[in-house]
């Protein structure tokens, strides 16, 4: 009797420390940013959490997902652009699990699925770009794949906040006669210049030697100007102009000689 009392003691004890242990694990703490998918007996029973949650030992079955925004790499695609260019373009997808219910129900895997929605849409959207906007209006491309791949994962209670073009690897050769177009470029554009800047020079002096041509006195000015500016510069040389009365003086007796001559 002794033996079997002491067998029924150790049953009972043993029973008691599983029912404490299932009893320890029937509460969960989950933080802030987690929610848990309840499963009773195999069916969705409800969401639950943040804090300080009850199961049912035996019954219920518990899923936690994290509600914080996930980031990760789209690996590098090689794709062939509108305009029959061959490239290299990885990304960055930022997303969030806004309703943990779909995304454990609707999806086996979201994170896996998630990226290769990402995968394929990458593809198709560079593929009808050329590389010009490829290269030029990121935030545009940026903002169609944001669209179309939150779109194919609303169904799985997933919101996709951003996707970043990182890297777009281009062949040598398109890299080599990208530079030589814009030495062209550039080239083309100091050109224009210079030839601006020669016409209004041209026109100016032009301007300049009507005004002066109109007045003689205007002419003795600019003759006393340009005197007074090499006065103060350090030369061994000093140009004097005669004045415009003394030319005309010698202009006039010039063709007096001549008309003295002819007669």
């Amino acid at each position: 009797m002794q033996a079997l009392a002491g067998v029924l003691t150790v049953f009972v004890v043993f029973i008691a420390f599983i029912l404490f242990i299932m009893l320890l694990r029937a509460f969960r703490v989950l933080n802030e940013y987690e929610r848990a998918v309840i499963f009773r007996l195999g069916k969705y029973s409800g969401l639950k959490g943040p804090g300080l949650i009850i199961l049912i030992p035996i019954l219920d079955r518990m899923v936690k997902v994290s509600l914080r925004t996930i980031a990760f790499d789209v690996p590098s695609q090689d794709i062939i652009t509108k305009d029959n260019v061959s490239v290299k373009v990885n990304a960055v997808i930022y997303y969030r699990v806004v309703e943990p219910d779909k995304a454990i129900i609707q999806i086996e895997d979201f994170n896996y699925a998630s990226s290769l929605v990402s995968q394929t849409t990458l593809r198709s959207v560079l593929g009808q770009s050329d590389l010009d906007e490829l290269l030029s209006h990121r935030d545009m491309i940026n903002s169609k794949l944001t669209q179309i791949i939150d779109r194919e994962t609303e169904p799985w209670g997933i919101k996709i906040m951003n996707v970043e073009l990182k890297n777009v690897d281009l062949p040598q050769e398109m890299i080599r006669a990208m530079g030589r177009q814009a030495e062209a470029e550039r080239d083309k554009r100091a050109k224009i210049i210079n030839s601006e800047g020669e016409f209004l020079s041209a026109t100016k002096l032009s301007e300049a030697a009507g005004i002066l041509g109109s007045n003689p006195n205007s002419m003795q000015l600019r003759y006393l100007q340009v005197m007074t500016e090499i006065a103060t510069e350090k030369t061994s040389t000093l140009i004097i102009p005669l004045p415009m009365e003394m030319l005309k003086y010698f202009d006039i007796m010039n063709k007096k000689a001549e008309s003295e001559t002819k007669s």
